[in-house]
C-alpha cells in the first residue's frame, strides 16, 4: 500500500528558512528509514542536493545526484513539454507537444542540445566516481519542492529501469494533487507541506536562492556516512533533548518555582489549549491561574468567552448578583458551544474564586475577576446596553433602543443571519446605528460617574464595553461573508482591545500595585501568529497582538496532547460527544513530545538555553476547536508552526480525557469507539 504523509492548509506559506533547514525537516519525517540496510538517496540536481544532503546524513546513507533537464517548447524555453533523464529517459507531455506543433527533429534537436548539458553536469559533480548501484536498494529520490512535477516523473521512469527494490519520492513543498498522483507510481510519498492554492515551490521557503554547481560538487564530496557525520546521527535527538531539558509538570502543573521562572514579572500570561475539550487542560490552567493569583497577585482571569456572559459569572465570584451557586452563574453560557464553559472544570474553579474573593474581604485587597474577551454576544449586549440605560438615564435608553431597531430584521439569537443579509443587500447594515451609540456612551461615560461615583463606574464599564461589542460585533458578522477582511483578525483584534481596555479599567480602580491578568483561549489565539504559516497570509492572534503591545509583560503558554479523548461536535452546533483523539502524526510537535518519553512535563528556552534549538525547526501543530473531524484531521486540525517563537512555554500531557460537561447527554456518556486505523491515511 502507498501512503501518503503531508500537511495542507488553505493559505500558501514559507516555513522553510532554506533548503537545508527542509532537508532536516524531511529527515525527521523518514526516520522509518533510519539504521535500514541498502538505502540510498538521490538529490535532483541542482535544487535537491541541498535537501538531499540533509536527508542521507541524517539516515548515515550514501548520496548521488540524479540529474533531470526540462525539455523547453521551441521559442519558449521556460515552458515544460518534457524531461530528460539520467540515464537517458525521456518523459513528454504529448498534449504540450500536439497543441504546439512540435516537430520530431524539433525535439531530438532539444534533447540532444539538454543531454550533452546532462553529461557535462554529471561529469562535473562527480568527478569520476561511479554513480551508486541501485539495483535491489531503497531509493528515496528528494528534490526541493514540486509542482506539475514533469522533472520528478521523468527521475521516476529512469529509475524504475534500474530494478529499485523500492522508490520513495520526498520533497518539502508540494500541490495536493501531485502529491497524490505520484502516491500511485511509487512505494512512499512524503510531502512535508502541500500549500493550498499552490502558486510556485520558492512560496515556501524564506531564502530560495539558486544553486551552483559549485555548491552541487562540494555537498557530493562531503560524506554523509561513517564518523564524518556520525556526530549528526549520535548527537541528541530532538526528544533527548527536550527530555534532558524539560521540568515534570504531574498533572500539567508544573513546579512553582519553574513557573516563577517562566513569568518573571509579567503582566499578563496567556495560557492555551490545543483543544476546547480536554479535562487535564482546563484543570492545569485553573490550578496555574490559582496560583498565580495568590503569589503574583494576579487580579482577573479574561477568557475566550462572550462579554455578558462572563460578567454574570464575575458578579457571582465577586459576591455580587443574584446567582446562588457557580453553577447558576455559568448558566448564561447557552450559546454553542455550552460546554466549554459549563463544565465541571470551570465551575469549580468559579466555586473556587468566590470563596477566595471573600477571604480577603477587609484586607485591603482587590477582588480577582472574571471576564470575557469575545464577540459572539450582538443581540445579549444589545439588550445589556438598554438595561443599564434604563436604570441611569431612560432618555439614553430609548434612543439606544431605536438605533438598535435597525437589527430587527434578523434573528435574535443569530448574527450569522444579521451578517448574511446585510453582505449581500437583504437586509440593512446597521454599523451607523451601532457605532453612533457606542460615541454616546462613550461620551455619556464622564457624567455618569460623576453623578453616580466611582462606585458605580464598574457597571459603567461593563455597560460601555456591550455598546463596542455590539459595534465590533456587527463588522465581524459582515466580514464573515463579505469577504473584505478577514473576519479572523476582526475577532482578535477586539480580544486585544478588550483586554486592553481592562488592564486600563483594573489600574485606575485597583491598589497602587499595576493590575495583572491572566488570558484563558485557544492555542490558536494564544499563540504568536507570526510563528505559523497563517502569519505569512497576514492573519493575527491575541498573542501577537498583546506581545507588540506589552512586550516583555507578557507570557504566552501553550497545551499540547498526543492522544486520548475530547469533547467535541461534529458540526457547528451539533451536540457535545465524547471523542476519540486520534495519536499525533509525523512530524507533529505532538509526535516529537509523544517521543519523550515522559507522561506530562513543562518545555521553556526560558528555563533551558538548549531547549530552544529543538523547539526552532518548523512541525506540525495540532489545533483542535469545538469541532472534531477525524477523517480529515490533517486538512481541518493542523498546520506548520515553530514553536520556539509561537509560545514562551509549552506544558505537554500525552494522553488526555473529554472535559465533562455540566449536562451529559447520552451521546457523551456513550462516547465513540475507538478505533484501528493506518497511520498514513
Amino acid at each position: 500500500m502507498t501512503v501518503t504523509r503531508e500537511a495542507h492548509r488553505d493559505q500558501p506559506h514559507r516555513v522553510f528558512r532554506d533548503r537545508r533547514e527542509a532537508g532536516r525537516v524531511l529527515a525527521g519525517l523518514l526516520g522509518a528509514y533510519r539504521g535500514r540496510e541498502g538505502v540510498v538517496v538521490l538529490g535532483l540536481a541542482r535544487g535537491g542536493i541541498p535537501v538531499a544532503w540533509e536527508v542521507a546524513a541524517a539516515l548515515g546513507v550514501p548520496l548521488d545526484a540524479f540529474i533531470v533537464r526540462k525539455l523547453g517548447a521551441p521559442g519558449h524555453d521556460e515552458f515544460a513539454m518534457g524531461a530528460l533523464a539520467s540515464g537517458g529517459r525521456v518523459v513528454l507531455n504529448d498534449d504540450v507537444v500536439r497543441a504546439l506543433g512540435v516537430t520530431p527533429q524539433q525535439l531530438r534537436d532539444i534533447a540532444e542540445r539538454e543531454g550533452r548539458e546532462l553529461l557535462r553536469r554529471e561529469a562535473t559533480y562527480r568527478r569520476g566516481r561511479p554513480p551508486l548501484e541501485l539495483a535491489g536498494k531503497t531509493v528515496i529520490l528528494v528534490d526541493d519542492g514540486l509542482a506539475t512535477g514533469s522533472s520528478m516523473l521523468a527521475a521516476v521512469s529512469a529509475l524504475r529501469e534500474m530494478d529499485p527494490g523500492e522508490l520513495v519520492i520526498a520533497v518539502p513543498a508540494a500541490p495536493e494533487s501531485t502529491c497524490r498522483e505520484f502516491a500511485g507510481l511509487v512505494d512512499d510519498v512524503v510531502c512535508a507541506t502541500m500549500p493550498t492554492p499552490f502558486h510556485a515551490v520558492g512560496e515556501s521557503f524564506w531564502d530560495f536562492s539558486q544553486v551552483s554547481d559549485d555548491e552541487v560538487r562540494d555537498l557530493l564530496a562531503t560524506p554523509t556516512t561513517g564518523f564524518a557525520t556520525a556526530r549528526i546521527r549520535l548527537a541528541e535527538t530532538p526528544a533527548e533533548v527536550i527530555a534532558r531539558t524539560a521540568v515534570d509538570a504531574p498533572a500539567g502543573v508544573p513546579p512553582h518555582e519553574a513557573l516563577d521562572e517562566v513569568i518573571g514579572d509579567a503582566r499578563i500570561v496567556l495560557i492555551g489549549e490545543s483543544t476546547h475539550g480536554t479535562r487535564e487542560f482546563y484543570e492545569a490552567r485553573a490550578e496555574i491561574t490559582k496560583w498565580l493569583i495568590e503569589e503574583k497577585g494576579f487580579c482577573a482571569v479574561a477568557a475566550e468567552a462572550d462579554w455578558p456572559d462572563a460578567y454574570r459569572v464575575n458578579r457571582y465570584v465577586r459576591g455580587e448578583g443574584t446567582d446562588g451557586s457557580a453553577d447558576e452563574a455559568l448558566s448564561g453560557f447557552e450559546r454553542f458551544p455550552g460546554w466549554m464553559w459549563r463544565n465541571t472544570a470551570v465551575r469549580d474553579f468559579v466555586g473556587w474564586l468566590r470563596a477566595h474573593n471573600a477571604a480577603q474581604r477587609g484586607g485591603g485587597h482587590r477582588a480577582t475577576g472574571f471576564y470575557g474577551l469575545d464577540l459572539y454576544s450582538l443581540h445579549r449586549s444589545m439588550r445589556e446596553v438598554v438595561t443599564y440605560l434604563e436604570n441611569v438615564d431612560p432618555a439614553a435608553a430609548q434612543r439606544a433602543r431605536h438605533r438598535y431597531a435597525c437589527f430587527d430584521h434578523a434573528s435574535a439569537d443569530d448574527g450569522q443571519a444579521y451578517g448574511f443579509a446585510a453582505a449581500f443587500g437583504a437586509g440593512l447594515s446597521c454599523e451607523r446605528q451601532a457605532v453612533e451609540q457606542l460615541v454616546e456612551m462613550q461620551r455619556s461615560m464622564l457624567d455618569y460617574v460623576r453623578r453616580d461615583g466611582m462606585s458605580a463606574e464598574d457597571e459603567h464599564f461593563y455597560a460601555q464595553q456591550n455598546a463596542q461589542t455590539v459595534r465590533d460585533a456587527e463588522v465581524y458578522y459582515r466580514a464573515m461573508f463579505g469577504g473584505r477582511v478577514s473576519s479572523w483578525n476582526l475577532r482578535d483584534r477586539h480580544m486585544a482591545h478588550t483586554l486592553e481596555a481592562l488592564l486600563a479599567h483594573l489600574d485606575r480602580h485597583g491598589d497602587q500595585a499595576p493590575a495583572r491578568i491572566v488570558v484563558w483561549a485557544h492555542n490558536s489565539h494564544v499563540g504568536d501568529a507570526r510563528a505559523t504559516e497563517v502569519g505569512a497570509d497576514g492573519q493575527l492572534t491575541l498573542g501577537q497582538l498583546a506581545r507588540q503591545t506589552w512586550g516583555e509583560q507578557v507570557r504566552l503558554i501553550g497545551f499540547t496532547t498526543h492522544s486520548g479523548s475530547v469533547t467535541a461536535a461534529s458540526e457547528w452546533g451539533g451536540p457535545a460527544e465524547r471523542k476519540v483523539v486520534r495519536p499525533a502524526l509525523n512530524g507533529s510537535v505532538e509526535e516529537l513530545f509523544h517521543e519523550v518519553g515522559t507522561p506530562e512535563f513543562l518545555i521553556s528556552p526560558l528555563i533551558s538555553r538548549a531547549a530552544a534549538e529543538p523547539l526552532d525547526a518548523v512541525r506540525l501543530g495540532r489545533a483542535i476547536g469545538v469541532i472534531y473531524v477525524p477523517a480529515t484531521e490533517r486538512q481541518s486540525h493542523y498546520y506548520h508552526v515553530r514553536p520556539r517563537d509561537q509560545f514562551d512555554a509549552i506544558i505537554h500531557i500525552d494522553r488526555t480525557t473529554a472535559l465533562e460537561p455540566l449536562e451529559v447527554t447520552s451521546m457523551w456518556v456513550a462516547g465513540e469507539t475507538p478505533e484501528t486505523y493506518p497511520s498514513g491515511l
